[in-house]
C-alpha cells in the first residue's frame, strides 16, 4: 500500500520542519521530495499535526496490565514475591493474551510502535502482537538452576518452540530472557548464554534493580550482578539489561566494554522505591541507553511519554545540571537508541529507507501551544493523549484514535473477567 503524509510538521534526524512523507510497502521511500510519479492509495493531510518516529518501549511485561492498580505501595520483595508471583500462578495463557492486547492498545494509543516483552507463557504475546500488527521483540522469561534443572530446561524448550513457530513473521523477533541473577543461578546463566549464542539471538534480563538483589548476589557470588553476568557470558553486544539502578563505576565501564544496552525504567524504579539509575554516567561512558516502562504492575502505565518526561527532568534535578539529558537526547533514547538496543535495523528515525513506524500527534491542544520547539514539547508538554494516528510497518493500526486491528470493547470485557476470577478487584 502507498501512503502519502502531506505537508506535516515532522521531527527529523537534523531538526523539525514541514515536509511530505511517502510510504510504500511499509518503508519510507521519500521525505520532502516526493517523486512526481508517486501515486498514493491513501493521503493523510498534516495540517495542525506533528509526525514523530514511533516510540520504542525497550523493557516491559505487557500481560501484566491485568495487575494494574492492585499491587501498590509495597516494598520490592513484598510486591514481587508476596503479591505478583502468587497472582501469576492463577493466570492461563489466554489470560496473558488478553492482558497483552490491552497493553498493546495502551502503547499504540500513546505512540509506541515497538515493545520488548518478557512474559510467562509462550505464544500469548506473539499472538497478540501479530494480530494487532505491532512490532515486538519477544522473550519467554526463564527461571532455573541446579535446584530447578527440570523447570529451567522446560522453559528453554518452550522458548525454542516459540522462536521456531513464529520464524518469518516480519514484525516479530526474539531474545532469550534469563529473568534475573537471583532467579537464575550461575550454571543456568551459562546454559542460557550458550543457547543464545547458538541461536544468534540477544539476551533480555533484569540487573541491579534493588538493594536486596545487590546484597544477595554479593553474599552468594562475591561480586556485583553485572560482574556475575560477565562471568557467565550474559553480557554481550546483544544484551538488553533493564533497570541498572545500583551500578558501580566499574559496572558501568564493564557494560560499555561489552556493548550492553541499558533499558532505564524511571517510573517503576521510583514507585518501588528502588532508586534512580545513573543515566548521565552511563551516557558519558558510551553505554547505549534505551527507555522502557516496565510493567503496569509496577508503573502503572505503559505510556512512554510519561517516561520521557521523567527521564528528561529527573536527572536535571539530582545533578543540578539543567542541560543533563536534554529533550533531544531523551527523544533519541526513546526511539533510535531503543532500535539499536533491540537489534532492529532501519527503525527509529524519519528518513528514506527506514521502516514506516510512525505516530501522528494532534497539535490542537492547549498544552501543545504555542509550539515554539516541537522536540521540547514532546519531552516537557506532551502526555500521550495527543496521539491521533499510528502506523506500524506502514499499516494504519490506529486512525483518528480508533484501533483498526483490535476490538477494544472485547479486550476490556475479557480482561475484566480475568480480574474477577483471580481476585484483583
Amino acid at each position: 500500500m502507498k501512503i502519502l503524509i502531506r505537508d506535516i510538521l515532522a521531527v527529523l534526524p537534523d531538526g523539525a520542519g514541514v515536509c511530505s512523507v511517502g510510504i510504500e510497502d511499509g518503508i519510507i521511500t521519500a521525505v520532502d521530495h516526493i517523486p512526481q510519479e508517486f501515486s498514493p492509495d491513501k493521503t493523510i493531510f498534516g495540517s495542525g499535526k506533528l509526525l514523530i518516529p514511533g516510540l520504542i518501549n525497550a523493557h516491559t511485561h505487557a500481560y501484566m496490565t491485568i495487575f494494574r492498580n492492585c499491587a501498590d505501595d509495597l516494598k520490592f520483595n513484598d510486591w514481587l514475591f508476596g503479591r505478583i508471583m502468587p497472582l501469576e500462578d492463577k493466570l492461563t495463557p489466554e489470560d496473558c493474551y488478553w492482558g497483552s492486547l490491552l497493553g498493546i492498545m495502551e502503547m499504540l494509543g500513546t505512540g509506541t510502535t515497538t515493545y520488548n516483552d518478557m512474559y510467562i507463557f509462550a505464544d500469548a504475546s506473539a499472538r497478540a502482537a501479530q494480530e494487532a500488527g505491532m512490532r515486538a521483540v519477544l522473550s519467554r522469561g526463564l527461571v532455573g538452576g541446579r535446584d530447578n534443572a527440570e523447570g529451567g530446561r522446560k522453559r528453554l524448550d518452550e522458548a525454542f518452540a516459540e522462536i521456531k513457530k513464529w520464524k518469518g513473521a516480519e514484525n516479530l523477533s526474539f531474545m532469550l530472557a534469563p529473568h534475573a541473577p537471583y532467579t537464575c543461578d550461575d550454571s543456568y546463566q551459562k546454559e542460557v548464554a550458550a543457547e543464545a549464542k547458538r541461536l544468534g539471538v540477544g539476551i533480555h534480563t533484569h540487573v541491579s534493580e534493588s538493594q536486596t538483589e545487590m546484597d544477595t548476589i554479593k553474599e552468594k557470588y562475591g561480586c556485583t550482578p553485572p560482574e556475575l553476568f560477565d562471568k557467565t557470558g550474559l553480557l554481550t553486544g546483544k544484551t538488553v539489561a533493564a533497570h541498572g539502578v545500583y551500578l558501580t563505576d566499574s559496572d558501568i565501564e564493564l557494560l560499555a566494554a561489552r556493548g550492553v544496552s541499558l533499558a532505564t525504567n524511571p517510573v517503576s524504579n521510583l514507585k518501588l522505591a528502588n532508586g534512580i539509575a545513573p543515566i548521565p554516567k552511563l551516557l558519558k561512558a558510551g553505554v547505549n541507553v534505551a527507555l522502557g516502562t516496565d510493567s503496569s504492575g509496577s508503573n502503572n502505565a505503559l505510556n512512554m511519554f510519561r517516561e520521557l518526561g521523567l527521564l528528561t527532568l529527573l536527572h536535571k534535578g539530582i545533578t543540578g545540571d539543567p542541560q543533563c539529558v536534554s529533550a533531544r537526547e531523551g527523544l533519541d533514547i526513546a526511539t533510535k537508541n531503543g532500535a539499536k538496543a533491540l537489534g532492529l535495523e532501519n527503525l527509529g528515525e524519519i528518513k528514506a529507507g527506514m521502516k514506516a513506524d510512525l505516530a501522528i500527534l494532534d497539535l490542537d491542544r492547549p498544552n501543545m501551544q504555542p509550539l515554539n520547539d516541537p522536540v521540547a514539547a514532546l519531552a516537557y508538554s506532551a502526555n500521550g493523549s495527543e496521539v491521533e494516528t499510528v502506523l506500524a510497518g506502514g499499516r494504519l493500526v490506529m486512525e483518528n484514535r480508533i484501533f483498526t486491528t483490535i476490538d477494544k470493547e472485547k479486550v476490556l470485557y475479557e480482561v475484566n473477567k480475568v480480574c474477577e476470577r483471580i481476585g484483583t478487584r
